[in-house]
């Protein structure tokens, strides 16, 4: 699976998925991103069919994220990903609150 997460506002790619083996995933930066100095990106996902969507941690600003499946349902075609702005410690809900910085959905490679 790949995924390419795009600012909403303007279409542009930020962020790479890149789901090469069944165990983990990749989050890769594809240039540099402001985060204020209050506040952290959250990545999360979403399944088709889950009750909602589940934070995979938090994200440093131009750093590579690995991030392990096994605590996830497999990855499926279309699932949502998402990076939000959140407080300094993640969200304070479970679920995310702040303004989307990055969405794109998995597409399957052959």
């Amino acid at each position: 699976y790949l995924v390419v997460l795009v600012a909403p506002q303007d279409k542009a790619p930020g962020w790479v998925i890149q789901a090469s083996n069944p165990r983990e995933i990749q989050l890769i930066p594809l240039g540099a991103f402001e985060v204020p100095a209050d506040k952290a990106l959250e990545f999360w996902t979403k399944g088709t069919d889950w009750q909602g969507p589940v934070s995979l941690g938090l994200v440093k600003p131009g750093q590579t994220l690995t991030v392990p499946l096994d605590k996830l349902p497999p990855l499926q075609a279309d699932q949502l990903f998402e990076l939000t702005l959140e407080n300094p410690t993640g969200s304070p809900t479970g679920k995310p609150t702040g303004p989307i910085q990055a969405i794109g959905r998995a597409v399957k490679v052959i």
